[in-house]
């Protein structure tokens, strides 16, 4: 049979989840831990998603105990605090309070990818990446779909090299995504202010007007 589309309901719950994904920096429960569980299968979802390098090159890190969970917090200040100093001291509170607080998240995932991006050839950079961030996406959807609250950050890997030692990472292994998680509390999640379709969109060359 051919495909058809989801049901009205299911169409408009699935809807939700993609316009209400947002970073949850601060409504977070971090006295609850997120079980194992649930986590496996939200990674089991993630690795549904479309990839154009065969095999399968992603790989999760899940971080739950305190020491490597603090280690990576070290290394997120620090390059927080560089990023202050490249902005003449100004970061957002939020990102201040996430950097702060980020040891204590109940769970720390990073999204990884075997092997190294080409240094010399963008089509190659834009195939790697491409073949493991929608991995990532994906699982912060699922996360979002029960009740658990991500912020999608890259910040750490200023110090991705020191990151590598203190997990234990191979050399060969590049660094994405960090996933700080935790159970959303009092979290009130609503569709960002964004840019319409139509400002954003170009039709059969750039610049071109929708047709008719």
């Amino acid at each position: 049979m051919p495909p058809t589309t989801p049901e009205l309901p299911e169409l408009e719950a699935i809807d939700h989840i993609l316009r209400t994904t947002r970073s949850v920096r601060r409504r977070i429960d971090f006295e609850r831990p997120v079980e194992p569980e649930i986590l496996e299968q939200c990674i089991e979802i993630a690795t549904q998603a479309p990839t154009g390098l065969p095999p399968e090159t992603w790989r999760f890190l899940v971080l739950t105990d305190p020491a490597p969970k603090r280690a990576l917090a070290d290394l997120y200040r620090q390059a927080l605090a560089t990023l202050a100093e490249a902005r003449g001291g100004e970061v957002k509170a939020t990102q201040q309070q996430l950097a702060d607080h980020l040891h204590t998240l109940p769970a720390l995932i990073l999204v990884c990818a075997q092997g190294r991006p080409a240094p010399d050839s963008v089509p190659l950079q834009v195939a790697f990446y491409g073949s493991v961030l929608p991995a990532a996406w994906s699982l912060m959807l699922a996360l979002r779909a029960r009740g658990l609250g991500a912020t999608w950050t890259t910040l750490h890997l200023l110090h991705e090299r020191e990151a590598a030692r203190e997990l234990g990472i191979p050399e060969d292994v590049t660094q994405t995504v960090l996933l700080p998680v935790g159970y959303t509390k009092n979290a009130v999640l609503r569709p960002a202010a964004r840019r319409g379709a139509a400002e954003v969109t170009y039709w059969n060359r750039w610049g071109g007007e929708k047709p008719d």
